[in-house]
Order: C-alpha cells, then structure tokens, then sequence
C-alpha cells in the first residue's frame, strides 16, 4: 500500500512539475443541481472562461475538500483538447485565516503582558498603603504631636492615599478593559477557526487549444458529509377521511461549500455501498459439538432513543448524524448536540460520524439512552492528494422513466413541485424549485410531495399488554409512492399523537401505518377469581384461570377492532392446557393466540371472556401469572 501511495505521489509531482510553467487561468464556475443520496451526494457544477493558445491548467476553485476525486466526471465544450484532470487541496484560504489568527493571538500577547505590569503595579500600591499605614504614628513616646505636625501629617496622608486609591482604581478600570478585550478576541479566533473559511479543494484541467477563445465545462463528482433521511407527516382527521400523507426529506450537507439556489434531487441510492452481488457458500453440516452457537437473546428494542454527542473534550457537536445501521431512518444533532430517534423493532446498532471524527457503531441493547463521545480521526484531510487521470467522460443522461404522481395538498401554502424518476435500480425524486443550503450541518427539511391516499381504518389491541387501542391504517397498491423507510409524527383529529416507523420495505400487499393510540376506546382486563383456582388431583395438578375484557366505544362513530389475547401453548408432554371458553375467538393452536374481530357501535360496550386449564406434576412448578 505504500508502494503504491509512494508510485502515484511521484506521478502527482511530475504532473504538478510539469504544469508549473504552463499558464493558470481561473475558471468562473456555479453549482447547478446536487443529487443526494441516502449517504453523500453529486454536485452539478458549470465553469467557463477564457482559453489562451497553447498548452494551460485551467483552474475550477473553492470545491468542497471531501471531493472524491475518483468520481470526477468532465464534459468540455469548445475548440480545445482535454490532456488530464486532477484534484488538488487548495490551503491558500487556510493559510490566510491563520495569519489573521496569528495577528490576533499578537494583540492578546501584548494584552496579557500589560494585564501583567497592572496587576504588579497594583501590588506596588497595596505596598505603599501598608507603608503608610505602619507609619502613622506620630511624636516621641514622652511626648505627642504639635498641632501643626498633626495637621501637616494628617494633609500629607490624605494626598498619599487619595493618589494611591484613584490610581488603584484606574488600574482595576484597565484590567477589565483587558479582560473584555482578551474575551473578544478569543471568541474572534475561535469563531475564525469553526468558520467556513477552510482549506478548500480544485480541480486542476490540462488542456490545449489550437487559437484563444472560450470554453465551457460540465463538471459532476462525489463529495461525503451530506445525504438525506426520509420523514413523514400522516394525518388523518377521521377514519371516514382519506389519509394525507406527506413526504419530506431531512437534508444535513457540511461539505464546506454553500449550495445556492440549486435544483436539488433525492435519490434512494447509496454510491457507498457495496454493489457486488453476494456468492452464496456451502454449508457444512456437522455435530452439534463442532457448532456454535449464540444462546444469548437480544435485549428488547425500545420504541425511541436519544442522547448527546460530544468530542473528547467534553464539548457537543451539533450537526453530527446519527443512523441506524442498515436503514434509512436517521438524523442529525441539534445545537445542544442532542439527537432524538423512533427505532423500528428490527434496529440493534446506530451508527454515529462527524466532520474530522472516527465513526463510531454503538449497540443499542435495549437502551432508550445513549450518548457518545466521538474522537478526532488524525489521518482526516492529511493523506496525500495524488493525481487520478480520468479523461473526457460524457456526464450520463438520467436513464427511466418520468412519472409524476397526481396528488392534492390540504395546506393553504403552495407546495414545492416534485417528479419522480423510475430509474433501473433507483428512483429519484426531482424539486423543480431551486433551494439554497448552508454548510452549517443544520437540518433542513425539504417538502417533496403531499398525497391524499384512500386508506381502510380498523383498530388494533392487546389489552395484556396495553390497555390503549391503537389505529392501524390500510393502504393497498402502497409501491406507486416510492416511499422509503422513515420516521413518521402521527395527528390525528387535528392532535399530534406521536410518532411511529413508515416501514414500505414490508412484503405484504397491504402496507399498515400506525396511527397510534385512540384512547376514546376504553378497555380493562381483569382476572376473575372464581375461574381462577389451583386443586390437586392424584400426582397432578390442576390450575385454571379466567380472565375478562370490557370494552366501550366512547366515539360518535362505529369502529372494528380486532384484539388479542393468548393462552399458553404446552412444549412438555407432561403439561397438558385444555382450552375454555373464548368468547367466539378464534385460537391459534400453534402460537396460542387468540383473536377477536368485533364492531363496536357508537357508545357501545361489550364483555369477553378468556379461560383455560393446565394440569402438571405436583413435583413441578409452573408460572401462570
């Protein structure tokens, strides 16, 4: 690997060697559109200018540092021929902020030194004071002061100390003068070391023309810390309503460069990931005793997780990202650096990056808490930049199909103008308006389309577990939405409810939205002590147990519910479970489940019951509650 470092170094500096004495013209050049990604993103640029005769470099400066020059694609269009492209740091703007940070660390020098004469000066004067004060005893021990001596002493000390108390204080005055003095300009430096003002990246195009005249480029290329997260807002304002489902993207870019009034596109792609199609291996099959296996369960998913990201000095990082691993549900931190996340069941990992810091994968482990400290990664933006020739590359047209999906927005405000792009294996979502996005790793939300979906509502419990229905909505026909896998904030009947997981990846044909909970449906489940009974019988005993569910539709309207239960389900051929009554439920045999599907009319109540009996060894013990 050296080697190699070493081989394409040399090729950098003979590249750089030979063009020192070619002409450089700096090229005028704009971003156009950005494509992000799940994790990083395409920029679009243009550039222009005037080509000289003969050989030159032509220069396409202030591009983002976490340009990845082997995604450079180059379009030239002109009377001109494309030698080589290669990308270079530029630390010219890097160089400058230090210089300024250097002349202000010099004005703090001299601050500090003048801090330091005030602050003896003032202990030469406390001194003097002492001195004065140890001297103030006038006239022999025989004799005491003349009246003259007194008052010539007495005028004397008034001067002295009056002279010493005002320069004290004119002293104290200058000191904190310096103090502020020192604060502004610390936080001048600070500032100038976190502003944009970085070390940047170009891109170096060798070329040649036969005459002068002007030239244009269409440059595209990779760059990392930028992507999106899917986000939802479903609304439902009553289960006789259509559900409104609105689709935005969270955007986080701390490229290093401003995105200005650019056409912007999401793209469900990840260029990072690995696209090689997986080789399936044997499997050898052998003893149970050659074999291992991970007897330890996973701790249960929570619903949520949140927490604060730091560096390692203790402080927090805004605009860090937060994933969980092999999803698209993620975020960024606030200002406080504190990240807040739904977790789908299926999330055991969260994966953590920062500009400059190691990425760090934390297991969840059943915790609803989880802060991370992020360390600086040494090697970042320090490895050298060699050269990558890649050529006049045509930039790819996007290939697919155009279909916009007709959908009406409820909202007063007019929405921005979305199309989707149904490409081979991706699809893209196009804003037609442009967008302007700082480099500030704030998030931004973007709004890419509103639809009205037409949706069956039905009502969801497990009163063992939980004591709230739940709403469920149904859409059929879901895969013409392109949707992805993303957070989703509930309101229903114009009430923000909570907040739940938008999971489209599900092979059903019927995609289930939670809604979440409706407490207008009352219900309570109780154990009926006259059901509940423990006898013996021979060597076995008998326990049996009665439960009872109520339940009360306290809407104006009907609702159906469909609620669940269980017994338990025998793996001991010496523990025998014998079913009761059920109430018109229907008993999974495998899985002990059983369910109801009941209509509540409005107003409405209704009692069920659940019995059963198991019967076991009286050496035994078993745990029924």
């Amino acid at each position: 690997m050296k080697r190699l470092l070493f081989s394409l170094l040399l090729v950098s500096l003979a590249f750089q060697g030979f063009t020192q004495d070619l002409k450089e013209v700096t090229l005028t050049n704009q971003i156009k559109e950005v494509t992000l990604f799940l994790s990083g993103a395409q920029v679009f640029e243009t550039a222009t200018g005037t080509l000289p005769a003969g050989e030159s470099v032509l220069l396409v400066k202030g591009l983002s540092p976490y340009l990845d020059e082997k995604s450079i694609q180059l379009k030239g269009l002109g009377n001109f021929t494309i030698q080589a492209v290669n990308k270079r740091m530029d630390f010219l703007s890097e160089k400058e902020v230090g210089e300024k940070v250097s002349a202000l660390e010099a004005q703090i020098e001299g601050i500090q030194k003048s801090q330091t004469l005030a602050q003896n000066r003032l202990q030469i004067l406390a001194n003097k004071a002492s001195l004065l004060s140890a001297n103030k005893n006038l006239g022999s021990s025989q004799s005491g002061p003349t009246m003259a001596a007194l008052r010539a002493a007495l005028d004397f000390f008034d001067a002295e100390l009056t002279k010493i108390t005002s320069e004290e204080l004119q002293v104290k005055s200058k000191i904190t003068e310096g103090d502020r003095e020192l604060e502004r300009l610390q936080n001048q430096i600070s500032a100038m070391r976190e502003s944009q003002n970085k070390s940047t990246a170009e891109i170096r195009i060798r070329v040649k023309a036969a005459l002068a005249g002007q030239g244009t480029f269409q440059i595209n290329y990779l760059v990392a810390n930028a992507g999106w997260y899917p986000k939802y807002d479903v609304r439902v304002k009553s289960i006789t309503d259509a559900l409104q489902l609105q689709y935005k993207a969270e955007v986080f870019q701390n490229t290093g460069v401003d995105w200005k009034n650019v056409k912007l596109r999401f793209s469900n792609a990840n260029p990072n990931q690995n696209g090689q199609a997986p080789i399936l291996d044997k499997w050898e099959l052998n003893y149970a005793r050659y074999t291992t296996v991970n007897k330890f369960a996973l701790p249960q998913t929570p619903g949520s997780i949140g927490g604060v990201v730091l560096d390692e000095r203790g402080q927090v990082l805004p605009g860090a990202t937060v994933l969980v691993k092999g999803t698209t549900i993620g975020t960024t931190t606030d200002m406080e650096g504190r990240y807040s996340l739904t977790l789908p069941t299926t999330a055991k990992t969260l994966v953590f990056s920062f500009i400059g810091m190691r990425m760090e994968e934390m297991p969840i482990q059943g915790r609803s808490s989880l802060n991370v400290t992020l360390l600086e990664d040494t090697q970042a933006l320090s490895e050298v930049v060699v050269t990558g020739y890649t050529g006049q590359l045509e930039k790819k047209a996007l290939a697919g199909t155009n279909l916009t999906i007709r959908g009406t927005s409820s909202m007063d405000a007019s929405p921005l103008m979305t199309s989707f792009v149904e490409n081979q294996t991706t699809v893209e979502i196009q804003v037609a308006e442009p967008y302007s996005i700082k480099t500030n790793g704030e998030r931004t939300l973007v709004d890419l389309k509103t639809y009205e979906i037409p949706a069956a509502y039905r009502y969801t419990a497990i009163p063992k577990l939980d004591k709230d229905a739940f709403l469920l909505a149904e859409i059929s026909d879901w895969s013409q939405y392109n949707l992805l896998e993303g957070e989703s904030n509930l309101y229903f009947e114009e009430g923000f409810v909570g907040r739940s997981i938008l999971n489209p990846a599900a092979l059903q044909d019927t995609l289930q939205i939670s809604m979440g909970r409706d407490r207008s449906i009352v219900m309570q489940r109780e154990k009926v002590d006259q059901y509940s009974k423990k006898r013996s019988v021979g060597s076995n005993i008998t326990e049996s147990r009665g439960y009872e569910i109520s339940l009360k539709n306290n809407k104006s309207q009907a609702v159906t519910l469909q609620l669940k239960d269980q017994i338990p389900v025998s793996v001991n051929s010496n523990i025998t479970v014998t079913t009761g009554e059920l109430s018109g439920g229907t008993l999974d045999p495998i899985t002990g489940i059983v369910t109801w599907e009941i209509t509540l009319p409005p107003g409405g109540q209704q009692k069920l019951s659940l019995r059963y009996e198991v019967k076991y060894p009286k050496s035994e013990r078993l745990i029924l509650d």
